[in-house]
């Protein structure tokens, strides 16, 4: 069987810059094989094309507005087993890479990968093989391989775990206070301590984190 006599590798691509989805679109569909049927610039435009595309493959990046891609790599393992999901992005922090791999994901590459490296992966995916970005798996073994464990972290609070669920779906702190009956300034503390205890910085480091952890679900 020859190269244009097989049948296409059909990707959907999901990344919320039009010119790097523009730019792996390019990439990917120098090989005649790959042909992309479907582009999203946010997990939720991807999750609702996703039905009709009917891709064999998912190329998602990690951060994207409305749903990230954890979440929409899980979805998509739940109710379409059979699509492969090839993360793609510039993010090698363990959290999202453990993550997105417990969520079900069958590879993951950085945007510094090669052409050839990318379309290589795809095509692992595709006939069922996992794909590790060389980097990340280094650092995987050298975490798992250190006799320091990391510290742990403190729990959340039932109200703390509540409030980062709705920060996690979309709500502003406003939408929140008004959902939970509590004050915009209560809702801002609560985040404060939520910060300090997963010791990051922001909102989105906060969601993937708990997320990493198990501490949420978007199916709350």
């Amino acid at each position: 069987m020859t190269a244009a006599s097989e049948p296409k590798i059909r990707v959907l691509l999901a990344d919320d810059h039009a010119v790097v989805r523009a730019g792996i679109r390019e990439l990917l569909e120098r090989d005649p094989r790959i042909e992309v049927v479907a582009e999203a610039q946010d997990g939720e435009e991807a999750w609702a094309k996703i039905g009709h595309a009917q891709p064999d493959i998912a190329v998602l990046d990690i951060r994207m507005p409305r749903m990230n891609g954890i979440e929409l790599t899980r979805r998509i393992r739940k109710q379409y087993p059979k699509i492969g999901v090839l993360i793609l992005t510039a993010y090698d922090d363990d959290p999202y890479v453990v993550a997105v791999l417990q969520a079900g994901a069958n590879g993951y590459v950085l945007k510094t990968a090669s052409p050839q490296e990318l379309i290589r992966a795809v095509y692992d995916v595709y006939e069922g093989r996992s794909v590790l970005d060389p980097g990340v798996a280094q650092k995987l073994l050298t975490r798992m391989a250190s006799e320091q464990p990391l510290p742990a972290l403190p729990s959340l609070t039932p109200r703390e775990r509540e409030i980062l669920t709705l920060v996690a779906k979309g709500y502003t702190n406003k939408a929140i206070a008004a959902q939970l009956h509590i004050s915009d300034r209560t809702v801002q503390g609560h985040l404060a301590h939520i910060y300090e205890k997963l010791q990051v910085q922001n909102r989105t480091e906060a969601v993937m984190k708990a997320l990493s952890l198990g501490w949420i679900s978007l199916d709350e």
